[in-house]
């Protein structure tokens, strides 16, 4: 699943990030630097943290300490008991120079691989990543609202009301980093609505649940850093932050697993190819247009994962017949064939070590779609790749007759509009007639 091209969103959101940068770079150009030593502190963690990244589910990635970093400094008041006087702009430019050493770094770092996808890794350099831009708008304007939010309070003697040591100042950061951490996370649903992600509720919800995990870790470690700096001065960056670094080792790790789970998945799903039993690319062609689908009918990160996961395998149980069925098109045989090849799959997906919701949606492939069902309401995953799936086995079952490409998804749209609302869902089929009958790539 790749990227869509960047739309307006988008656009405006980079735009306002770059006039807000150059805007602090020109003024602490005239003003001069406040504090330049502990400018220069802050910029080099933000700058060393941006390169220490993590790859988080939905291959999203998250530079924590580079976060933490430019949060703390947002949030820092008194450094060792004396006060600061950097001020709202000069954040966003030490934020901002941090991200732009680190991405000159990307330049002369070896080529790396991003997964895109189970099975399917992506080779680019680090800093040509269309995700670490959105990253960097992000991160300046949600660092440049915490900022504008904290440092003229503090500035002008707001804050002294409040004891550096007591609970109210405490509260009052836990408060400002709350709602940056929300304006980042509205500004990352945007985005990835923007770029062909899931609709933005969908998206917003995602990014909200992310808080939680990472997210938390990110906002407390900010906080962390910008109190003990009160009192321990710039010791508190590396100390404070050893713990995050900590916690992305097991990140790193998570994303291990993530990564064995995939070459599984796309194991299984070249093995009924390389068999001959359906034709070359249909698992990726069904799981494409499956996760176009997921994403129009507003599924989150993990929905589409495991419905991406599911589609990929779909075809499984057909390992398990004595003669492959002509084309691989499950679709054309009758419903008792097709739910025992549903089942068979589902039992050799549950062995793999896969999450079980994969396994239950192959098992639920073939079910009705309307009507009381012994085991309940069929997922809707399940009722996407089978429409997926069936649109798939349509257009090769065109292509097999001659006919145009074309002419053969039209005839396809046809078909499975026929069946709307008995053989298939009629949610799924407006939304691959509203898609075009494409998978997004």
């Amino acid at each position: 699943m790749g990227r869509a091209p960047c739309g307006r969103t988008a656009r405006a959101v980079h735009a306002a990030a770059a006039a807000l940068l150059a805007l602090a770079l020109g003024a602490v150009a005239v003003r001069g630097v406040a504090e330049p030593g502990v400018a220069l502190a802050f910029t080099t963690l933000i700058a060393l943290g941006e390169c220490v990244r993590i790859t988080l589910p939905g291959d999203r990635e998250q530079a924590p300490i580079g976060a933490a970093g430019a949060l703390a400094y947002a949030l820092l008041g008194p450094l060792r008991g004396v006060p600061t006087a950097h001020g709202t702009l000069q954040v966003v430019a030490v934020t901002g120079t941090g991200l732009v050493l680190a991405w000159l770094a990307g330049l002369v770092l070896p080529r790396r691989v991003l997964p895109d996808g189970p099975g399917r890794p992506d080779r680019r350099p680090a800093w040509a990543d269309p995700a670490r831009r959105d990253g960097a708008a992000r991160r300046l304007l949600a660092v440049g609202f915490a900022a504008a939010v904290f440092q003229p309070l503090y500035n002008g003697g707001t804050v002294d009301r409040f004891s550096p040591a007591g609970p109210a100042y405490g509260a009052f950061l836990t408060t400002v980093a709350a709602l940056a951490a929300l304006c980042d996370a509205t500004l990352a649903a945007l985005l990835r609505r923007s770029g062909g992600g899931p609709r933005f509720p969908a998206a917003l919800e995602d990014e909200l649940r992310s808080l939680f995990g990472i997210g938390s870790a990110i906002v407390a470690t900010g906080m962390l850093v910008s109190l003990a700096a009160g009192e321990v001065g710039l010791w508190a960056l590396p100390l404070f932050c050893s713990p995050l670094l900590l916690a992305q080792v097991s990140f790193r790790r998570a994303a291990a697993v993530r990564a064995t789970t995939g070459q599984t998945i796309a194991s299984l799903a070249r093995a009924t190819e390389v068999a001959g039993y359906t034709p070359h690319g249909h698992a990726r062609r069904v799981a494409d247009t499956a996760c176009a689908l997921g994403r129009e009918l507003g599924l989150g990160t993990r929905e589409l994962a495991l419905l991406e996961y599911a589609a990929l395998m779909h075809d499984v149980g057909q390992l398990s017949l004595v003669e492959p069925v002509p084309d691989g098109a499950t679709a054309l045989l009758p419903r008792a064939e097709q739910q025992r090849i549903a089942r068979l799959g589902s039992e050799v997906i549950s062995r793999t070590g896969v999450p079980r919701q994969v396994a239950e949606q192959v098992a639920r492939l073939a079910d009705p779609c309307t009507g009381p069902a012994a085991e309940g309401p069929v997922p809707l995953a399940s009722r996407i790749i089978r429409v997926a799936n069936a649109h798939d086995d349509l257009l090769t079952a065109a292509r097999g007759r001659g006919v145009g490409e074309a002419v053969g998804r039209l005839e396809a749209l046809e078909a499975l509009r026929l069946g709307r609302g008995r053989v298939y869902d009629a949610r799924v089929v407006d939304a691959l007639v509203r898609v075009g009958g494409q998978a997004r790539r």
